[in-house]
């Protein structure tokens, strides 16, 4: 038996849930996990169904026999094998506890993912990347040479297969013709302060004013700087006592996590588009001790 999944979007109407489930039990599939969401602003309804292959049947054949319900219902759908790990580039620039976070749980198979690059405008990490087998490249960017050097990265991206890109604090701002060519699949992370503070130094910005809650935001990017769909959130309490190198840790804790979390549920197709946000489902059960580990 084999594990696949199927992707599932389209504009709201009636019998869609009965068409897949019957298509299934048609084709020997049990399903294991279903999620469904029907957006009533937007009219549009969005569907993962993750199941067992009892028969044998191959995507190839299971995409081609859909075929007619995809024409039927107008649907974007996308079957895939949930046992195939996605390619991933990690880009990175100074601050490296998201990348060190990344490669710990990529080796201990606590995120599911092949990474096939590490890219940085820096030589900070190469001896970490190299000492874990995967290759480094390093694209400086400046103002002269920002197209030369985004050329060389989706050439490093199309020449490894890669099918994320996930920006490990990374500090240079994407062009917009580079967040059009990976639109959906580039995830950023940034921290979340309320209220919120820019520039430099924000974790003393936020002990300066007394903020008691900090958190971190992992969202897909676009032309609109750290204001692409939100994926993950998380926040964590703190007090007075607290001080503002308190506040740098806490937060780089809960931004490697906030970060692993939107990485694993996008890998396992669980994060769909919608507009300027998106649908995530939750974890089906055959993931959700890698998820804990978020």
């Amino acid at each position: 038996m084999t594990n696949f999944a199927l992707r599932v979007q389209c504009a709201s109407r009636r019998g869609i849930v009965a068409a897949v489930s019957a298509f299934l039990a048609e084709h020997g599939c049990n399903i294991t996990d279903s999620s469904q969401f029907d957006d009533v602003e937007t009219g549009h309804f969005f569907m993962r169904v993750s199941f067992r292959s009892e028969e044998g049947h191959s995507l190839q054949s299971l995409d081609e026999g859909f075929a007619d319900i995809k024409a039927r219902f107008e649907m974007e759908a996308e079957f895939f094998d949930e046992a195939v790990k996605r390619k991933v580039v990690i880009m990175v620039s100074r601050f490296g506890h998201c990348l060190n976070d990344l490669l710990y749980r990529w080796r201990i198979g606590a995120l599911p993912i092949d990474v096939v690059a590490v890219i940085s405008n820096h030589m900070d990490y190469q001896k970490v990347v190299v000492n874990h087998d995967i290759p480094f490249h390093c694209i400086k960017v400046t103002k002269d040479n920002k197209p030369e050097a985004e050329a060389r990265i989706l050439q490093v991206v199309e020449d490894s297969g890669a099918e994320l890109i996930v920006l490990a604090r990374y500090m240079q701002v994407l062009s917009d013709e580079m967040c059009r060519k990976m639109s959906g699949r580039i995830i950023n992370i940034h921290h979340s302060f309320l209220p919120s503070f820019k520039g430099a130094n924000p974790y003393k910005q936020a002990f300066e004013k007394g903020v008691k809650l900090i958190g971190a935001t992992s969202h897909y990017v676009t032309g609109d700087l750290d204001e692409g769909p939100i994926i993950e959130q998380d926040i964590i309490r703190v007090t007075h006592a607290q001080s503002p190198e308190d506040y740098v840790s806490l937060g780089r804790d809960v931004e490697a996590q906030v970060f692993s979390r939107a990485i694993h549920a996008h890998i396992h197709g669980r994060v769909f588009l919608n507009g300027n946000k998106t649908v995530v489902f939750p974890p089906s059960p055959g993931s959700f001790a890698s998820e804990r580990m978020g």
